[in-house]
């Protein structure tokens, strides 16, 4: 399900919260509105509230913190290849095919990213992916060095080969990270009794509803961009491929 489905999802129910509490307080007894009513909930929704701001704000910092992640694996990863081309570059000219390789693989992987397509970045982490990136492993140990010098330079190569590999894939188990749902209906279901408390002693007006609205619209966005940045290489927020693109334009040279 879409992330802006779901935040749409908590919007309506927290708004419903709400208007269910606006039309409960026109039906309640007097009674229940007085002073020792009004402090008993307020004590309770207070505590509540106090539980949804902690969720919140460790969500957000969960989200924000593989967010960040993800994003330093790949500048990693665009590191770890410009220096593999520098290294294949160094052994001499026989490694011109590896090289035409490297940034043709390189290429698509960032075709794939650009994309934002969930499905297209799940194929990546496919056996057959994984099989086309070791080709160029092969390639690089199936290399001849002449002399002393060519054999480091293809030791060097296929450890920073295999880095890259594993820093790719680590970026890919970073992305199938999500929100569990328990916790997001516990989240929503706290959320939808604040603001049902705050409809029961607030009376009806345009004022007072547009209140409302905004305070589940603020909470929907804020669960939609949790949702997001835990899925960071897809989606309407997604790290930046600049540091990608610009490592691609320095391979070959």
């Amino acid at each position: 399900m879409s992330d802006v489905v779901v935040a749409l999802i908590v919007f309506v129910c927290v708004f419903s919260g709400a208007l269910l509490g606006l039309y409960v307080h026109a039906m309640l007894p007097e009674h229940h509105l007085d002073d020792d009513s009004v402090g008993v909930v307020k004590l309770a929704t207070g505590l509540i509230a106090t539980m949804a701001a902690l969720v919140l704000g460790l969500l957000i910092s969960s989200a924000k913190s593989s967010f960040d992640t993800v994003n330093s694996e790949l500048v990693h990863n665009a590191a770890n290849i410009v220096r593999l081309d520098r290294v294949l570059a160094q052994y001499g000219p026989e490694t011109h095919e590896v090289r035409d390789l490297l940034k043709q693989n390189y290429s698509t992987w960032i075709q794939i990213l650009a994309s934002r397509d969930p499905a297209q970045v799940s194929a990546a982490g496919s056996i057959q992916s994984l099989k086309r990136a070791e080709g160029l492993q092969h390639k690089l140990k199936e290399l001849s060095p002449r002399n002393e010098e060519q054999r480091q330079l293809q030791t060097s190569a296929i450890q920073i080969a295999d880095e890259a590999l594993a820093v790719r894939g680590l970026a890919l188990l970073q992305e199938a990270s999500s929100l569990p749902i328990p916790l997001l209906v516990a989240l929503v279901l706290w959320l939808s009794i604040i603001f049902g408390a705050f409809g029961v002693f607030a009376s009806a007006n345009g004022t007072v509803i547009a209140a409302l609205f905004l305070g589940a619209l603020s909470t929907s966005m804020a669960i939609c961009l949790i949702l997001e940045m835990n899925s960071p290489l897809a989606g309407l927020i997604a790290v930046s491929l600049a540091p990608m693109r610009n490592a691609l334009a320095m391979l070959g040279q």
